[in-house]
């Protein structure tokens, strides 16, 4: 089911690629959902977790590989994490 919304996340919302851009925005208020791909390092995954939980935004993790999420995102380079 997350991965149906993730694709059409992409048609309709602005994406934003990347962990550090991620939390970024986090902290901002920004952020309305974060994918995170299944072999995402353990460290980055509590942070966007605690982050997540403090500023009340839906997480989900996905069955795919950072490199299975790249080729669903049309990107030529890993995407472990993406948020909108």
């Amino acid at each position: 089911m997350s991965l149906a919304d993730l694709r059409k996340a992409l048609k309709t919302e602005k994406m934003v690629f990347g962990t550090e851009r991620t939390i970024k925005n986090l902290r901002n208020g920004k952020v309305k959902k974060v994918f995170i791909a299944s072999n995402c390092p353990e460290d980055i995954k509590k942070d966007l977790e605690y982050y997540c939980k403090i500023s009340k935004v839906d997480i989900e993790q996905l069955n795919q590989l950072n490199d299975e999420l790249a080729l669903t995102c049309k990107k030529n380079f890993p995407v472990s994490v993406v948020s909108y």
